[in-house]
């Protein structure tokens, strides 16, 4: 169906979904501050393809989905957890496949420990755990061009010229990609998109990263995730190394690993869809 607004969890959100709604469904979660353009439409037309019934959608404050004024997000994390097993009860009859990336996979993580019946498996991309950790499970830090950023952050473009926020959200995503996975073209066509579709460029740019955690109240307990799940890391992911991933399935008990040489904090880029795509199908047909 073409993009749509569903009612999930007293709020408005926008969707897209693609293939049979008869087939099994995938969930894909987005990261901060994403719309589900970052969600390729190509990429979910594999995945429907291969007989899954993909779902992309616009958290708050992003895309077409509910927007709140700039700098005063009127939710928590735990609300985007519950919009997300709204969707699920709405579009996929209470189950469903879940993939969630970088915050994306926080709230799918979230999903399986406190709603295991709606996750029947999980695929966690660029993410690292959001549970209570032990002494001595110490993750490794963000790498130094991805600090120096934070230190130095780009001040905001004029919201209401779109060539410079397309610039803005370009020049964002350039310092978390892999070294040789960058396409600025590419990320640029995404970017138009975004700036095209978003209800307030402002909000969608500022207001997930002053809501308090990006899930539920309290950490689950990963141990406890009984969903099949797949761990897909890029090998340079300066926000989360490897060392993350590692972690994940190390904490989620049979947790498989995919690793993605040369790729960094990013959906899976095009190059990568030939091993990505098939994964997915398989882990999913369980």
């Amino acid at each position: 169906m073409a993009e749509a607004m569903v009612r999930a969890n007293g709020v408005e959100l926008c969707v897209e979904t693609f293939g049979d709604p008869d087939t099994a469904a995938i969930l894909l979660i987005s990261g901060a501050a994403a719309s589900m353009d970052w969600w390729d439409a190509g990429f979910c037309r594999l995945l429907a393809a291969g007989g899954r019934f993909t779902i992309r959608y616009d958290h708050r404050d992003t895309g077409r989905s509910v927007s709140y004024p700039p700098g005063q997000p009127g939710y928590t994390g735990a609300d985007l957890v519950a919009d997300a097993v709204g969707l699920i009860d709405v579009l996929a009859g209470g189950r469903a496949h879940v993939a969630g990336l970088s915050m994306g996979g926080g709230i799918a993580q979230y999903l399986a420990a406190e709603h295991p019946d709606r996750v029947a498996t999980l695929t966690l991309m660029s993410t690292s755990p959001v549970g209570q950790r032990g002494p001595g499970n110490d993750l490794p830090p963000a790498a130094d061009r991805l600090t120096a950023t934070f230190a130095d952050p780009a001040p905001d473009p004029d919201w209401t010229d779109r060539d410079a926020v397309v610039e803005y959200l370009v020049a964002g995503e350039r310092p978390y990609a892999g070294p040789d996975s960058f396409d600025a073209g590419y990320v640029r066509e995404v970017a138009r998109r975004v700036v095209d579709r978003t209800v307030n460029l402002e909000s969608g740019a500022k207001n997930h990263w002053l809501v308090v955690g990006s899930g539920e109240d309290s950490s689950p307990r990963l141990d406890q995730v009984r969903a099949p799940t797949l761990v897909i890391h890029g090998a340079e992911d300066p926000l989360f190394p490897p060392g993350h991933a590692l972690a994940l399935t190390s904490e989620i008990p049979g947790a498989q690993l995919l690793m993605l040489d040369g790729v960094g904090h990013q959906a899976p880029p095009p190059s990568t869809w030939d091993v990505v795509v098939p994964t997915i199908l398989r882990h999913t047909g369980s």
